[in-house]
C-alpha cells in the first residue's frame, strides 16, 4: 500500500506508516499515512519561517490563481473526495460529498478575497498628515484540526491563511488524515512555493506540542476539545502569539407550544443525530415546553425509528457509524450515566451489528432529564440527546443559557415575539430559528462564546481579524 507522506519545505517526506481505518468496515484500510516526528515538525516550522518573507509580499493574482485552481479541483473531484471522507470518518456519502463541496466553495470565496484586500486612508486630526490603515499577514500560522469535519475545517483555516499571505504548518487529526493529505496535495500541485504549506501528520502530543513550543509560530488556530484548547492558550500566552480556539458545545434546541410540530421534529432530529451527532454544533439538549412535550416526544420516537443506521457508503443510510471504538465507548458510557442519573431512555441507545464490522450505535433519546444531569452538562459528541421539560418560554430561555458553553442555540416557534427575543437573548455565537443548530454558511462568521470559543471568528471576511495584523502608518505631506 502506498505511503502518504508529509510535506516539508516542498518535499514529500516519509516516516512510520499508520493505517487509516474505515469505521463502517474495520476490515477496510483507507490508506497508510506517515507519522511525523518532533524533528519533522521543527523542520516544517523552519521551512515556513524561511518562506514567509517572499510569500507575504507575493502578488494577489498569484494567490488568487492558486486558491481558485484548488477550488476547481476539489469541486471537480467532489464525488471521489466525498467518498474518501465517508470512508475515513463515517459520515454518509451524501454528507461527505456535501462537505467536500463546501470546502471547494470556501477556497473559491477566499480566492475572491485576495482580490478584495483593502485598507483605509483617513485624515489625521493634525493638519498636513495622512493616515493609512492596512492589514499584513500574521506570520507562520500553526493549524490544528479535528476529526469530525476532515475537509471543511482544514479548508476554512488553510484558505484564509494563504489568502492573506501567511505560511503554514498544518497538523490534521491523526484519526482522519486522508482528506487533509488530499487538500495539501492539490494546493502543492496548484503552484504553492516551497515551504509556504507544510503538512505534518501525527500525534498531537508530539507534532502539536512541537508547534506549541516554538517561538517561530506567530499564530495558532485550533479546533478540538476544551481541555486541549486550554493547553494551546497557555502555551501561546508564553510566546505572546495570537491564538484562536473553537472547542466544545452543549447546544440547546428549544421547542415552544406554538411550534409547527413537523418542523420542530425535523430540526431536532437533524441537530441531534445527523453526522452521528459528532458535530460541535449538534444539539444534545432539547428543551420542550409542557404543552407540546408529550406530542413532541412521541413524534420524535417515530422519526427515530425510521432512521437507518448502516454503512456510510450504502444507499439509504441516514446515520453512519461512530468514528472509532474510543468514541463508541464514550457514547455508551454516557448512556449508562443518563440511566443512573434517573433519566428515561425512551428510544435507542443500543450498539448494533451490520453486514460489515463497524462502530454502529442506535440514536438515543432520553426523556425526564434535568439540566443538572451530566448528560445535560457535558459534551457527549455522539447520537445521544436528552429532552428537558419546562413550563414556558422564560424557563426555556433560562435553561438554554444555563451551560458553560455558547456555540449554537436554536428555537422552534411560530411566534415572532419569542423568535425575536430569543435571537437577542440566547447566549450563543449563532442562533437558529426553525432550523437545526448545526449547518452554517461558509461566507459568514462562525464561532461562539464562553467555553466554546476564544478569539476572532472564523470564515467569511471576519477571518481577516485572525490571519492579519493591523498597521497604522502616518505620513507628513
Amino acid at each position: 500500500m502506498t505511503l502518504h507522506q508529509n510535506l516539508i519545505a516542498g518535499e514529500w517526506v516519509g516516516g512510520d506508516g499508520v493505517a487509516n481505518i474505515n469505521p463502517s468496515n474495520t476490515d477496510d484500510v483507507v490508506g497508510e499515512y506517515a507519522r511525523a516526528s518532533a524533528e519533522d515538525a521543527k523542520a516544517a516550522i523552519a521551512a515556513a519561517k524561511a518562506a514567509f518573507p517572499a510569500w507575504s509580499r507575493s502578488g494577489i493574482l498569484e494567490r488568487h490563481a492558486i486558491l481558485k485552481k484548488t477550488a476547481d479541483e476539489i469541486l471537480a473531484r467532489k464525488d471521489e473526495l466525498g467518498r474518501l471522507l465517508s470512508r475515513e470518518e463515517g459520515k454518509t456519502l451524501a454528507e461527505g460529498i456535501g462537505e467536500t463541496v463546501r470546502a471547494g466553495q470556501i477556497f473559491e470565496f477566499f480566492a475572491g478575497e485576495t482580490l478584495r484586500l483593502a485598507g483605509e486612508v483617513v485624515p489625521s486630526v493634525r493638519p498636513g498628515i495622512g493616515v493609512e490603515i492596512t492589514r499584513e499577514p500574521a506570520g507562520v500560522v500553526g493549524i490544528i484540526t479535528p476529526w469530525n469535519f476532515p475537509i471543511a475545517i482544514p479548508a476554512w483555516k488553510l484558505a484564509p491563511a494563504l489568502c492573506y499571505g501567511n505560511t503554514i504548518v498544518f497538523k490534521p487529526a491523526e484519526l482522519v488524515p486522508g482528506c487533509s493529505w488530499a487538500i495539501v496535495d492539490i494546493l502543492h500541485r496548484a503552484g504553492l512555493p516551497k515551504g509556504v504549506l507544510n503538512l505534518v501528520m501525527g500525534k498531537g502530543s508530539v507534532v502539536g506540542q512541537a508547534m506549541l513550543d516554538s517561538p517561530d509560530v506567530q499564530a495558532i488556530t485550533f479546533t478540538g476539545s476544551t481541555a486541549t484548547g486550554k493547553r494551546v492558550a497557555v502555551a501561546s500566552v508564553e510566546h505572546n502569539r495570537k491564538y484562536q480556539l473553537e472547542m466544545g458545545g452543549k447546544n440547546p434546541f428549544v421547542v415552544l407550544d406554538d411550534a409547527d410540530l413537523s418542523v420542530a421534529v425535523e430540526a431536532a432530529v437533524n441537530s441531534a443525530f445527523f453526522s452521528t451527532g459528532q458535530r460541535c454544533t449538534a444539539s444534545s439538549r432539547i428543551i420542550v415546553t409542557e404543552g407540546i412535550h408529550d406530542r413532541f416526544v412521541a413524534a420524535m420516537g417515530e422519526r427515530i425509528k425510521g432512521l437507518v443506521v448502516d454503512d456510510a457508503l450504502k444507499p439509504g443510510t441516514h446515520i453512519g457509524p461512530v468514528v472509532d471504538q474510543s468514541q463508541l465507548n464514550q457514547d455508551t458510557d454516557y448512556i449508562a450515566i443518563g440511566k443512573q442519573e434517573g433519566a428515561k431512555l425512551a428510544f435507542g441507545g443500543e450498539v448494533i451489528s451490520r453486514d460489515t464490522p463497524g462502530f454502529y450505535l442506535q440514536p438515543a433519546l432520553f426523556t425526564e432529564a434535568t439540566n443538572e444531569m451530566r448528560i445535560s452538562r457535558e459534551e457527549i459528541f455522539g447520537p445521544v440527546a436528552a429532552v428537558i421539560r419546562v413550563k414556558d418560554y422564560d424557563e426555556a430561555l433560562a435553561v438554554a443559557n444555563d451551560t458553560p458553553f455558547g456555540l449554537s442555540s436554536g428555537i422552534a416557534t411560530t411566534s415572532l415575539k419569542h423568535a425575536t427575543h430569543f435571537k437577542r437573548n440566547a447566549e450563543a455565537g449563532m442562533v437558529m430559528v426553525n432550523l437545526p443548530t448545526a449547518g452554517v454558511d461558509f461566507h459568514v462568521p462562525f464561532g461562539g462564546r464562553k467555553a466554546s470559543s476564544y478569539g476572532p471568528r472564523e470564515q467569511g471576511k471576519y477571518a481577516a481579524e485572525f490571519y492579519t495584523n493591523v498597521k497604522t502608518a502616518y505620513t507628513l505631506a
